[in-house]
């Protein structure tokens, strides 16, 4: 990765005049044996991860932040009047190394942490606060990016560019450029304090998550778990010290398919507390008072900056714009799922109490029956769908559909370094053969990955000099495979795979000047759109017989399965949706708040979940200790969880343009799609949308795929 045309000196003498800066911090790893202060002779210019030690951050975030902190200090003291070169774009290409070391950092750190990683972040997160601060809350600097933002109509700027420009300035405006003296000083502290909370929420998290283990040796808790699966749980015993019997944890490979299909009802209910009260037990992992902390200190911010509530304050910034909004939308859908979840508890209690089972049907009870109900209503057994869908099946799923919409090529690379020996990595190569990008696959769950799945950047795109392309991951919380079985996923799980591959592709058609409005660099509420979009071809028979062959026959799954998968997925549909939107309003009820953030969490949490009138058998899809979207960050995901089933509506319109013309995988409906996702953040998110299907999104598309209508 090559030095940008504004660096203020070469990278040996500013990394060499930097050391020099900070005696009172100065690291024994110098320039030469630090492999994140080189530049990467490694193919793609890819991370070289064999040769990174956990211990090379900390002193390269030392190096590089007073680096990036000279290059701005460069800027507000060049005697020269303020101009879009010197300013806007001085600020634009700084501290590309820094940032080129945040992502792999926050990358390893949340795939493949260890204590060295843990201990490092306590540091860089605070700093990195401190840092950004020092930017955004730069009078000086602020007063160039203004002059020259005052002068936007008279500079004969590209369109991008006024993007570039308004973003800059917009930027600082609503970091609190305009607070002085004491109130800024007081927002310095707040973000410095966000930081380190999040970093602690995260950590506990993950040590709650890892410390929990049900053991048994009775192989009828088991039910019948796929042979896979009790492969693994055998594995995990082994794991803890156990000679013999299974163990299972609170990753969802784990727990959840236990809960469908233990006939064990205590053993089930253990388990389904674990999940439920984690970092929610009064220990040395509790999270109640960091995350309470973190919403009272995020509407104190608001409130400095001049909105009434921190939801306020983020989603002015959104495509929603503001709490009313997003309640709005919420509530147009919350009565129908509510009443289908209702519906569909009712069915399930009526099957446990013909079982001859006492007692009030629970949330614990819930995944189990619904594999009961679905197979005496539609002949349905999940299980039977797991050979169709072994993990490198479903990959090439993902990436057969990419050459069918957009003639993608994918090469797998087996001479690049790794952070793990488990990852796969692929270069992704145009139908011409051009190169496009890399992307990095992570499958499986293991205790030093934090929960869930997701898409990071290890290299945005950008064309200033020349094209850097990008490099993305994927990344996962899949069955490992073991001795005698691969890792088959469920239905959902591969749904999941084509969802984050979504992701993937928005990084990789990224194909705009700056890297700071490049691929994802998007609204929150419109980032989850085209990885929804993409779901939305996993379930159609036509797909699903390109990828879904039995691993050990390579049989194409049957077009009478695929008709029975898709009839009993529409039941518990209500459930998927209310979990989710448990949730999303859980999130809006911490972040409208105008005043007296509560300390009693579970109190909150209550009464938050009794106003909608949510069933006590289901809880949140994450509730607040581990709610990791909203809590683990400073900013995150915080009011926008309800972002995954807004970008539904754009999901559910966008894959009609498809379907309305007869054809899934239409050629030029694909391209205005490309070209739509490859803009990134260089136009709003509705005017790209706009721009590609030619009007606002209607909703009826999604109230009838959920269901809700006929």
């Amino acid at each position: 990765m090559k030095r940008t045309s504004i660096a203020i000196m070469s990278s040996i003498l500013l990394f060499a005049s930097c050391k020099e800066a900070t005696p009172e911090k100065k690291s024994e790893t110098t320039m030469t044996d630090n492999p994140l202060l080189t530049e990467w002779n490694t193919p793609h210019g890819v991370p070289p991860f064999d040769q990174i030690k956990s211990s090379d951050y900390l002193p390269a975030f030392e190096i590089l932040l007073k680096e990036n902190q000279d290059e701005i200090t460069a800027i507000t003291e060049n005697t020269e009047a303020p101009t879009f070169q010197n300013t806007i774009e001085a600020l634009e290409f700084s501290g590309a190394y820094l940032k080129r070391l945040q992502r792999i950092f926050y990358v390893v750190n949340g795939a493949n942490t260890d204590d060295t990683l843990k201990a490092a972040a306590k540091e860089i997160s605070p700093a990195l606060a401190a840092h950004s601060d020092f930017i955004n809350l730069n009078a000086k600097l602020y007063e160039r990016v203004k002059t020259v933002y005052d002068q936007k109509e008279n500079l004969n700027l590209s369109e991008e560019e006024k993007r570039l420009l308004e973003e800059t300035h917009k930027q600082f405006v609503r970091a609190g450029i305009s607070l002085k003296g004491e109130p800024q000083e007081r927002l310095r502290e707040i973000n410095k304090r966000l930081a380190k909370l999040s970093g602690d929420f995260s950590e506990h998290l993950l040590d709650e998550t890892n410390a929990f283990e049900y053991h048994t040796k009775d192989k009828k808790d088991l039910g019948n778990l796929p042979a896979n699966l009790v492969d693994l749980a055998k594995a995990e015993a082994k794991k803890h010290g156990h000679e013999d019997g299974y163990s299972f944890t609170l990753q969802r490979p784990s727990i959840n398919p236990f809960l469908q299909s233990s006939p064990n009802r205590e053993a089930r209910q253990k388990l389904f507390d674990g999940y439920a009260m984690r970092a929610n037990n009064d220990n040395e992992n509790d999270n109640k008072a960091i995350l309470s902390e973190m919403a009272a200190l995020r509407l104190e911010k608001a409130k400095l900056l001049g909105y009434e509530s921190h939801a306020a304050y983020i989603l002015s910034d959104n495509m929603a714009e503001t709490p009313e909004a997003v309640y709005g939308f919420m509530d147009k859908l919350w009565p129908s799922a509510l009443a289908m979840a209702k519906s569909e508890r009712e069915a399930l209690a009526k099957k446990m109490a013909s079982e001859g089972v006492k007692g009030d049907f629970r949330g614990s009870d819930w995944r189990y029956y619904v594999e009961k109900v679905r197979k005496e209503r539609y002949n349905f057994d999940e299980e039977e769908t797991r050979p169709y869908f072994e993990v490198n099946a479903v990959r090439d799923g993902v990436f057969a559909l990419a050459k069918e919409l957009f003639g993608l090529e994918f090469k797998e690379m087996n001479n690049v370094p790794k952070w793990h020996e488990d990852q796969q990595v692929f270069e992704v190569l145009e139908a011409d053969g051009k190169h496009l990008g890399i992307i990095y696959m992570d499958f499986f769950a293991r205790p030093s990955k934090r929960g869930g799945a997701w898409m990071n950047a290890l290299r945005s795109q950008k064309n200033v000099d020349g094209m850097v392309t990008p490099i993305v991951t994927n990344n996962f919380n899949y069955p490992a495979p073991t001795a005698d079985s691969p890792s088959l996923l469920s239905f959902t799980e591969a749904e999941t795979l084509f969802h984050e591959f979504g992701h993937a592709l928005h990084g990789l058609f990224s194909n705009v000047k700056y890297e700071s409005l490049s691929g994802t660099n998007v609204p929150r509420d419109f980032v989850e759109f085209p990885s929804q979009v993409m779901e939305n071809w996993m379930s159609e028979p036509q797909v699903l017989r390109m990828f879904a062959k039995h691993y050990k026959t390579g049989e194409v799954i049957p077009d009478a399965m695929i008709q029975k998968m898709k009839a009993a997925n529409s039941f518990n549909g209500g459930f998927a949706t209310v979990e989710y939107m448990a949730a999303a309003y859980l999130d809006m009820a911490w972040h409208s708040k105008t005043e007296d953030i509560p300390t009693d969490v579970n109190a909150f949490e209550k009464e938050a979940m009794n106003k909608l009138g949510l069933i006590d058998e289901i809880i949140p899809r994450y509730r607040s200790t581990y709610f990791g979207h909203i809590f683990s960050s400073p900013v995150g995901y915080s009011a926008g969880y309800y972002s995954y089933l807004w970008s539904e509506v754009l999901d559910a319109d966008a894959f009609q343009a498809f379907k309305d013309t007869g054809n899934l995988f239409d050629p030029a409906t694909a391209k205005r799609y490309r070209t739509m996702l490859s803009m990134g953040g260089s136009q709003s998110g509705m005017d790209l949308y706009k721009t590609f299907r030619g009007a606002e999104p209607e909703i009826q598309p999604l109230l009838k795929k959920k269901g809700f209508v006929e």
